[in-house]
């Protein structure tokens, strides 16, 4: 099989979706690889690399999906991508189709099957290749919205972890997952006052036994949410509901009851956001003003640390994409019933119920599509 991997087109977009260690196993298994020029640049990833490895560099993305039957992204594929997907092509990558009505119906109309990790699970019940980057973006999202935090960024001037005789900034983390625990940590880590909400009693009792106080723990009805959200310097939100949009937790009547400057980091925005008042952004321009409160939303946080995001991305993905890639996707699907619940699109129907439910689509079980 030729596995493709492009250059990342998003804006602020450094990660690339295959290191040269996940080339050299694809070569090693009798596979031809195809990555473009300067794809791996942004994560410290030279062609020379890649070319050692045993993959043959191309110098443009028209090329590279031209020839590849497997495509291997990191983010979804933007508009002028989804041109050049084609009706026998394999496309894996994250696609967060259930807010993106217009990605979904190019992916259709494009006939390619898209294999998407972040509903890829296993027999935990978690979901493997989406663990990574949430375990990356947690981490991040203290440090982005300490900086949001500081004045001349439009925050309260609050330092999170604060100095002797100073309280510390409060923060409320809405969901206690991967994402959330992983935020948790690192805002503890720096001296915040950390209350996590979250209403699955099992999970908050994990987290007080795992953790021993280093933050609280609060059961996340509609009361103690607003109350939190009241009293919060920082507020981010880290719910997931796998492949669904994500539910809006927080109003903008709400805005008003928070004190002036205080930041939201929206983790979630890349399935719509857990705000009513979220909106994607960029790195280059990552916050924005909403009745004042700063919103930090940026759709690809794990990109800010590129080369860690890769490498965290590649362990995961690789066993994956060389199952795809030897057996071909129908029987790698077949074999395995947690890639099988990757599958969203295949020869214009949507094939995940998730997807079809959050865009009013006619649903199609992945196992009758395959």
């Amino acid at each position: 099989m030729k596995i493709g991997c492009p250059t990342e087109i998003k804006p602020q977009e450094f990660r690339v979706g295959m290191t040269p260690i996940a080339a050299a196993e694809a070569v090693a298994h009798g596979h031809e690889v195809l990555i473009q020029s300067g794809a791996g640049v942004g994560a410290g990833f030279a062609d020379t690399d890649y070319a050692a490895a045993g993959a043959r560099l191309v110098d443009s993305a028209e090329q590279l999906f031209a020839e590849a039957d497997m495509v291997v992204k990191v983010k979804e594929p933007q508009a002028i991508e989804r041109k050049m997907l084609r009706e026998d092509q394999l496309l894996f990558t994250y696609l967060h189709l259930a807010p993106d009505p217009e990605q979904t119906r190019d992916l259709m109309a494009s006939g390619a099957t898209c294999i998407a990790y972040e509903t890829v699970t296993d027999e935990r019940g978690g979901l493997p290749l989406l663990a990574p980057m949430s375990e990356v973006a947690g981490r991040l999202a203290p440090q982005m919205g300490a900086w949001s935090l500081q004045k001349a960024n439009g925050g309260r001037g609050v330092l999170l972890g604060g100095v002797p005789g100073v309280s510390p900034a409060k923060i409320a983390v809405i969901g206690g997952g991967v994402v959330g625990t992983h935020a948790a940590r690192v805002a503890a880590g720096m001296g915040a006052d950390v209350t996590v909400l979250d209403r699955s009693l099992p999970r908050m009792r994990y987290l007080d036994d795992t953790f021993g106080g280093l933050f609280k723990t609060r059961y996340a009805s509609g009361g103690n949410t607003a109350e939190a959200v009241a009293e919060a310097d920082m507020v981010i939100g880290a719910v997931l509901i796998p492949g669904a949009a994500a539910p809006k937790l927080v109003s903008r009547a709400q805005l008003s009851t928070m004190k002036p400057g205080a930041v939201i980091v929206d983790v979630a925005i890349d399935q719509g956001g857990c705000f009513e008042t979220s909106r994607a952004t960029t790195h280059q321009d990552p916050i924005y003003e909403v009745d004042g409160i700063v919103h930090y939303c940026v759709a690809n946080m794990p990109g800010a640390v590129a080369r860690t995001s890769t490498l965290a991305l590649g362990n995961a993905t690789m066993p994956f994409m060389l199952a795809l890639a030897d057996k071909g996707w129908k029987q790698a699907c077949a074999d395995d019933p947690h890639l099988m619940n990757g599958l969203n699109v295949h020869a214009g129907q949507i094939t995940y119920e998730a997807v079809s439910k959050a865009l009013n689509l006619e649903f199609t079980p992945p196992q009758l599509a395959a």
